[in-house]
């Protein structure tokens, strides 16, 4: 009965996210080649749209006349492309009136600015609320969000409306600092409030998981879901959140600038969201980049933009779930470092992350590279490692990387995170 008022008074206060929520429902009950048709007109449209309305594509691409329809035939955007040309990204018939600027985390340091209105957040919005009901959860239902990014959660922000929270059956964490005393305050609230999903960065999640599972505390049977977003989501995380929390974990795939990439269903596929994006994996430099077009972003269109994450789409086929979108499959990085070796060979995260795989002593580590032929490991863990297995991981570090490769382990208190909030693994030289 709450939950039906919630979501009575949440459709009166939001009545353009609901009209985006009911087309994008409509939308995914398409036949599969219905759903491609509507995909590939939506990529024209877009793309006649840029040519014809904003400044930086009217100088880039060429006349869609004379387009061939391939998209791989189109330029792709950089971040430093958009960081050198915001104003000319803007759609010159924008009301600027109405217009704002967001900005990224900066997980790698470098910040990225880009124009959204009203109509993006909104569509936002209904598409994470899609996105939530893969997994049962239902409009009304409470969702309690981790997050790590200041701006998200402070007044104004995406997450920071107090009465619009109380309305919607949502509450925010600022997950910015993972001391014990805020993680039981955490697993209190979870405790008392008994949301349906949790939504979060992968990091808080499983600090927050471990604190649980240390503490054997029971998880209230609300809970249905966890949502993990913004960080690799790797296997040993799932498996402790899952044992902590008592239910499902999913994983979710986005960026600010296009959100609602992929979403993850109950039967575990990772699925594109193919009627907001058309995702490619393309070889660069070794690895499978991933490249995204937002199919409704006009206001700012990004068009083949380099997100400079690592995955691939998956061979075509039906999914138990009947969701027609296709499927992917994440690499085990999303923008952090390749790690280059004294011999020039360009070495993917995962080579360094799997050297600590069975370890559940360590609570948080990063690999920073400091010289070409040092890496330095920063290890959170009760205890030191003992001599045996130290040297066992030096060892293994020589073995996977370069034979000159040598390790410094640090046993330090805390691992500072990103401006964003996020915690990077893998940090590579400059």
């Amino acid at each position: 009965m709450i939950a039906s008022l919630r979501h009575g008074l949440q459709r009166l206060r939001h009545p353009r996210r609901y009209a985006f929520l009911r087309q994008l429902l409509a939308r995914q009950a398409m036949a599969p080649d219905v759903l491609r048709t509507y995909q590939r007109r939506a990529l024209m449209d877009i793309v006649r749209h840029a040519a014809s309305r904003v400044p930086y594509y009217q100088r880039h691409l060429a006349d869609p006349r004379d387009w061939d329809g391939r998209i791989e035939s189109l330029p792709i955007l950089g971040k430093e492309d958009v960081r050198a040309h915001l104003e000319d990204m803007l759609d010159r018939q924008a009301n600027r009136a109405r217009v704002g600027i967001g900005h990224t985390g900066g997980s790698t340091g470098q910040p990225l600015a880009f124009w959204y209105d009203d109509a993006k957040h909104e569509l936002m919005r209904a598409g994470m609320m899609r996105g939530f009901m893969m997994s049962g959860w239902r409009p009304g239902q409470k969702v309690l969000y981790l997050w790590g990014a200041r701006q998200d959660v402070g007044k104004g922000g995406v997450f920071g409306q107090r009465l619009t929270d109380a309305i919607a059956g949502e509450r925010t964490i600022a997950a910015l600092e993972y001391a014990e005393d805020r993680l039981a305050d955490w697993a209190r609230l979870i405790r008392r409030w008994r949301p349906t999903l949790l939504y979060g960065y992968a990091s808080a999640l499983a600090e927050l998981a471990r604190y649980i599972d240390d503490q054997d505390l029971a998880m209230p049977a609300s809970l249905i879901g966890v949502y993990s977003t913004a960080e690799v989501l790797d296997e040993s995380q799932r498996a402790l959140m899952r044992q902590a929390f008592g239910c499902r974990v999913f994983n979710q795939y986005g960026c600010r600038e296009v959100p609602n990439i992929a979403w993850e269903c109950r039967h575990g596929g990772l699925h594109v969201m193919s009627d907001l994006v058309w995702l490619e994996s393309v070889c660069m430099q070794g690895e499978d980049r991933l490249l995204v077009t937002s199919l409704s972003n006009r206001l700012m269109p990004f068009i083949r933009y380099d997100l400079g994450d690592s995955g691939r789409l998956l061979p075509a086929g039906p999914c138990p779930c009947g969701i027609p979108f296709p499927r992917m499959e994440m690499g085990l990085c999303r923008r952090n470092d390749l790690i280059r070796m004294p011999d020039g060979r360009r070495l993917h995260p995962a080579v360094f992350n799997r050297l600590l795989y069975g370890l559940t002593q360590i609570r948080q580590y990063q690999w920073v590279q400091t010289a070409p032929q040092c890496m330095q490991l920063n290890l959170v863990c009760p205890e030191r490692l003992s001599p045996d297995l130290e040297a066992r991981l030096r060892n293994d570090l020589a073995r996977a990387g370069d034979p000159g490769l040598r390790l410094e382990l640090r046993y330090v208190d805390h691992i500072p995170r990103t401006a964003a909030g996020k915690h990077r693994f893998v940090i590579g030289l400059d």
